[in-house]
């Protein structure tokens, strides 16, 4: 009786946890594919009213509209060669994060896009390219 109570405990959060993956995964995809083709514009639908962008060491917070100019002189000067996301995770606040590998002509950056639920969808509250 113990096993049976034990393994439904179990199958009961994994299928928590089943969904707040489902909910990261209506943004990520999207993100990728702005991330890979370079385009500010599809990525800036996915931004938070203000939104940390960092670029090699250079940090800075900027509005939605600003940090779309910022990321478009970014994608401008690195054109993406490839891109893919490699892990993505969550923690118990609702905050989650992916983290990938975007290559250039003049070589790699680690990406790091952290996102925040605000109502019904999630948004990105920081981008880094390290």
């Amino acid at each position: 009786m113990k096993r049976v109570l034990a393994m439904v405990v179990v199958m009961l959060g994994m299928l928590v946890g089943a969904g707040q993956v489902a909910a990261q995964s209506d943004i990520v995809p999207g993100v990728k594919s702005a991330i890979k083709s370079g385009s500010s514009r599809s990525l800036a639908q996915y931004l938070n009213t203000k939104v940390q962008v960092s670029i090699d060491g250079d940090n800075a917070s900027y509005s939605q509209s600003q940090a779309e100019m910022v990321l478009r002189n970014f994608f401008s000067k690195n054109a993406p060669l490839s891109f893919d996301f490699e892990h993505q995770g969550g923690s118990e606040d609702g905050q989650r994060y992916a983290i990938g590998k975007y290559a250039h002509k003049g070589g790699r950056y680690t990406v790091l896009v952290r996102m925040k639920k605000y109502g019904d969808a999630y948004k990105i509250d920081t981008i880094e390219f390290k």
